[in-house]
């Protein structure tokens, strides 16, 4: 994963700074859990997910809405499908965290 860092405020020594990632889901039911799974099992938890479910006609969708309710980091946004690019810069404009990355939908992240 590369991290883009954002201007913001600066932090303190010390203090975890949060990493915002977004996720653009498509269609993708069936790896969608194990990506988000994946990414909330990393070892740095200063994390906040914003996924975007862009329109998805499966169960993605409900997928995403269960796991939401399973974690607070998990940022979750329903939006009529716009394509990938809309759906990662939507993420942009709503990331919080000092540093920003990107995973698809039907990626998954090894442990660290």
């Amino acid at each position: 994963m590369t991290a883009i860092k954002k201007e913001k405020t600066k932090k303190t020594d010390g203090e975890c700074q949060v990493v915002s990632i977004i996720v653009p889901v498509y269609n993708s039911e069936k790896y969608t859990e194990k990506c988000i799974r994946s990414l909330l099992g990393q070892t740095y938890q200063n994390l906040e997910l914003l996924i975007i479910d862009d329109g998805s006609t499966d169960q993605s969708g409900a997928i995403l809405d269960r796991l939401e309710k399973e974690d607070t980091r998990i940022r979750l946004i329903h939006q009529k499908n716009a394509g990938v690019a809309a759906a990662r810069n939507r993420g942009i404009d709503l990331a919080t965290g000092t540093y920003l990355t990107f995973v698809d939908g039907d990626d998954y992240v090894a442990a660290d």
